[in-house]
């Protein structure tokens, strides 16, 4: 990411010189809004710690990393699933939106015919939101999640390449709000590489839905992607001014696509907030979050 990158420092001084010229125009795009992916180590603290730091305004529980075939699994990195129970509670009792992120980094989830989308809705309904089928296990009790994530980034070459039926899977979710009796529907949000147009024929079909809320579009482990940054988030926020398009970051220094708080205050806040749909930050993740405190300040531009 060009941004992201260790510059010269005479490079580096003109860029902080022409984009602060913008600085004052980034003020009236703040939102406040800030997403953390948590459930990635058992070292980053429970969900409850998470929701007291006083950064986040959206929680995404990751991952539901197997699911699509009649087998689901939640993993949590060890976690405790018997204190998710209170600890969402007390998250959405401080007004913090918590998702549940589905997909992952491997290969275990799928919907490959319009059955299994339909099943995987069913279950998500009645296992970590609003339903009441006694058959299906909840592992956070009575507790239920705001909304579900799209993280979708491995899977086979063909459900890559056919899209499978994953918009279908969000349709049949979306029509459970007729059980919400007047609580918050379901919503949706998507967290894609920073490719646009995707090339993943799953997020296309996620996004022709036209239910995705929040997209957390990942500026980072994208080498390619990283020297054209700007150019991609102008294309996401003009391709879905419906949606709230968050710039997604990494925590650690150690990632492509670390972006040093300098550079986010005077190279990208002042792009991205000039975009009517700008929504906020993504932060990846809360363990190294909570080690660097990226948040902490990023927060204050956010």
């Amino acid at each position: 990411m060009a941004l992201a990158r260790r510059r010269p420092a005479a490079s580096l001084i003109a860029l902080l010189s022409i984009a602060a010229l913008f600085t004052a125009a980034s003020a009236t795009g703040k939102t406040g809004q800030m997403a953390v992916f948590w459930g990635r180590n058992k070292d980053e603290g429970s969900l409850r710690e998470a929701c007291d730091a006083g950064t986040y305004t959206i929680v995404l529980i990751s991952f539901l990393d197997v699911f699509g075939k009649g087998y689901y699994h939640l993993d949590i990195s060890g976690h405790d699933v018997s204190a998710m129970n209170a600890d969402i509670k007390h998250c959405q009792s401080k007004n913090i939106l918590v998702f549940l992120s589905i997909g992952g980094f491997g290969s275990g989830y799928s919907v490959p015919t319009p059955k299994s989308a339909a099943a995987v809705a069913d279950y998500l309904w009645d296992a970590y939101m609003l339903g009441s089928n006694p058959a299906v296990p909840r592992p956070f009790g009575d507790a239920f999640v705001d909304g579900i994530d799209f993280f979708l980034d491995s899977g086979s070459s063909h459900s890559y390449s056919s899209g499978e039926f994953y918009d279908e899977l969000a349709r049949k979710l979306y029509a459970h709000n007729k059980d919400y009796r007047g609580r918050t529907p379901v919503q949706f949000t998507l967290t894609p590489r920073c490719a646009y147009p995707p090339p993943d024929r799953r997020v296309q079909k996620v996004l022709s839905t036209g239910l995705v809320g929040r997209i957390f579009v990942r500026f980072y482990d994208d080498g390619d992607c990283a020297a054209f940054w700007q150019r991609e988030w102008e294309r996401w926020t003009a391709g879905h001014p419906e949606a709230q398009i968050y710039v997604g970051l990494p925590a650690s220094e150690q990632k492509v696509g670390y972006v040093h708080p300098k550079n986010l205050f005077y190279g990208v806040i002042p792009v991205v907030q000039k975009a009517s749909n700008y929504g906020g930050i993504m932060i990846w993740e809360r363990f190294e979050d909570k080690r660097t405190n990226y948040s902490g300040y990023a927060i204050t531009l956010a």
